[in-house]
Formats: structure tokens, sequence, C-alpha cells
């Protein structure tokens, strides 16, 4: 294989180092950081007369014609820098590298027929002309994530980021409730982390939370058969208790579960809030306080991540006595028991995908179960969904897990 790169090779090297350091080099033209010059070896390893031998003398002729061809005509920001080799017994200057500021190197990759970059860097110096105009960080990493935005996005950002600075103090607004124009009111909840980076000040932890609101129902029969209430509402914060201290909690994910759920002594039934669960029960103290806390959600990727989660935050003794959480319906025996149930495809008729995700929280044998469902390979199904179990399946399965934790 030949150590020489012809102007079309040395173009497809100088197109690869453009998709690396493109960001680096707009952000460099706007002051941040030094100057970016891209370089490519045309001849690694090849500087005395022997290499030259070895490659063959037609080989590096032809290979210095092409280049002699293009050496006039080089872009504006490109230099050809050559070296020294003697080639039977004559010394000459022959071509060694080739560097290049970005507009230089974009213009060679035209000029010698290669793809241009995967990035358009006229919209990158735009966007970093656009985040200096509101007074944002200007970093490579906050260009290229900027850069990855729908125009749509990036207007919202830019408006979020010129608000922020004309409101230093956030405190009396919760995330949904920021009046800035433009904004629908969940943007924030998919970019808050690039606010964060681009802006300086973490929006999140600036505004009022919101307080956390448990939907339960009470499954206790001595409690039912009294005639009161039967499904409730827990408000962080409120002036409100739940009618009874709960030996057990049960979280599920779906309502009609929570509704309907069977008679079990001393236990609330809560409705999960999907992967919110762990922000929004960890911190609830008649929950955390029970004997037993149970985990019943669906079996597939989502449901096995919340479990995770769920366990690991209920188990941090930063934020309260740790406390163990069980699940149930969730092991590799049920997955087969209901495999009638699997599917492949959501709601909308799409087909569920393989979940890369390492959940160290989970145990063996639920493992077992997340791995079938959620394998890159071959799988009969991806999800059961909780609400095709019976209910009395679950209630009798609940009374096993306190029975046997007696």
């Amino acid at each position: 294989m030949s150590a020489l790169l012809t102007p079309e090779a040395a173009g497809m090297v100088l197109r690869s180092r453009i998709g690396r350091r493109w960001a680096e080099a707009v952000c460099a033209s706007m002051g941040v950081g030094d100057s970016v010059t891209f370089s490519v070896p045309l001849r690694p390893g090849v500087s005395t007369g022997k290499a030259v031998e070895r490659l063959g003398y037609g080989v590096w002729h032809e290979w210095h014609s092409r280049w002699r061809a293009v050496a006039d005509r080089l872009p504006h920001g490109v230099r050809l820098v050559r070296r020294a080799v003697t080639v039977r017994g004559v010394a000459g200057e022959f071509p060694a590298e080739l560097e290049a500021d970005l507009d230089g190197a974009v213009a060679l990759l035209r000029r010698v027929h290669v793809e241009p970059p995967t990035v358009d860097v006229e919209r990158a110096r735009e966007l970093a002309s656009a985040l200096r105009s509101v007074d944002a960080v200007l970093t490579p990493a906050n260009l290229r994530a900027v850069h990855r935005l729908r125009p749509n996005d990036v207007e919202v950002l830019l408006r979020v980021v010129a608000w922020l600075r004309q409101h230093p103090d956030v405190s009396t607004w919760t995330l949904r409730q920021l009046p800035i124009p433009g904004m629908h009111t969940k943007w924030l909840d998919s970019h808050g982390s690039l606010v964060r980076e681009v802006s300086g000040r973490d929006v999140r932890a600036e505004v009022r939370p919101r307080l956390a609101v448990v939907h339960l129902t009470y499954v206790d029969p001595e409690y039912t058969a009294s005639g009161r209430r039967r499904h409730d509402a827990w408000t962080a914060g409120d002036l409100h208790d739940v009618a009874y201290p709960p030996r057990t909690v049960l979280v599920v994910e779906n309502r009609d579960c929570r509704l309907w759920f069977p008679p079990v002594p001393d236990t609330i039934v809560v409705e999960g809030a999907g992967k919110a669960a762990t922000s929004l029960l960890g911190n609830v103290p008649w929950l955390r306080a029970a004997d037993h806390v149970v985990y019943w959600g669906d079996i597939d990727a989502d449901g096995y991540a919340i479990l995770d989660r769920f366990r690991a935050a209920l188990a941090d003794p930063t934020v309260a006595p740790p406390t163990s959480v069980t699940s149930i319906l969730m092991d590799d025996t049920d997955l087969h028991r209901y495999a009638e149930h699997g599917v492949n495809h959501d709601k909308a008729g799409r087909p569920l995908t393989a979940s890369s995700e390492i959940l160290p929280n989970l145990t063996e044998a639920e493992r077992l179960a997340y791995d079938t469902v959620a394998t890159a390979g071959p799988t009969p199904f991806r999800r059961i969904e909780q609400e095709a179990i019976p209910l009395d399946h679950a209630a009798t399965r609940l009374r096993e897990v306190i029975d046997d934790r007696h």
C-alpha cells in the first residue's frame, strides 16, 4: 500500500478532521480558544531516496505530478509545505504536508471533488454569532450542541438566554410558568441541560419547585368497609395526611391497576409517574416508613429502568434511612407465564426497540427478564403491559411478598 496521499486522498483526511474540529475552529475565529490549523501529512514515512526507491520511481513521479497540477491553484488559506528529498542523487523540494484554515479546507474539498464536510460551516458561524449576541457562553461543546438543534429550537434557546439575562431572579415561577415568549411550557424539560451550559445558570434549580402530588388508593379492607373515601391525593408540604399509615405501599404505573386493586390489609396503592417516579416518590415520608415498598410495572425496558432507579433512590442514605424495594410480576418466571400478552409494537404501531442501558440494581431474576425483552437480538416480544395481568394475580403475589417478609 502506497504511503503517498494524492490530492483526493488528502481531501478525505481533511474532511474527517474538519468533522472533528470545526467547532474549535469556529470558536477560535470568534476569539474563543487557540487558532486551529488542519494539517495532513502527504508522504508519512517517505523522507529519503531509499524510501522513494522502495515505493517505486513511477509511483513517486505520478504522485508528484498530481500535486504539481493543483499546487498553483490551491484556495486561499491552504498552504503546501515542501521538504527536501534526494532522489537518484538529485535533491529537490517535494510536497510533504498540507496546511489549511477552516475556510481553505472546505474550499479545497470542492477543488479536489471530495464530498463537503458534514457540518454547515456558514450556519455554524451564524450560530456562534447569535450566541454571542445574547451574551451566551460560547464553547466548542456548546456550539456543537446548538448546531444539532432544529432551527425553531435554536430560536427558542436564544430567546431563553436573552430573557434570563434580563431576569436574574426566577424563584417566583415554576419551570413551566416561566413567561418566556415563544417557549413551550415543557421545552425546558428536555433542553434544561443545554440552557444551563449556554446561559451559565441552572434554571431548573432556581425556579420554585413543583410540589409532589401522589395519587393513591386505599385498599385496606377494614378501612374501605367504613365507607370513607377510597381514592385520595397527597401533596408534599400540605396539612393533610393519608387515612392510615400503611405497612405496605405498592407502586404501580397504570391508573386502572391503582383504581381497582383488590383488598390487601394495611396497604396503599400509589400511582407512579413513569421515569419521574424516583424524584416524585423518593421523599414521601409515609412511603419510606412502610415495612414493605413494592414496585409493579410493565415487563419492558422502561419498566425495568424505572424499577432500577426507584430502588437506587430509596437505598440512598443521604436522603433518608435506606428502604428496600421488592418487585412483583417482573421476573423471568412471570415473563414466561404471561408470554401470550407479549407485544412488539407501541400504541402507534411503531416497533419497540432494544435497550443497551445497564441496570445495576436489578435482581438476577429481574435481569434475566430484562435481558430477554431488551436484547438487541431476536426476541419473542419486547413488552407485557401491566394491565394485561389479572389484578387478583397481582394481589396474591403481593400478599406472598408480605407474608415472606414477616
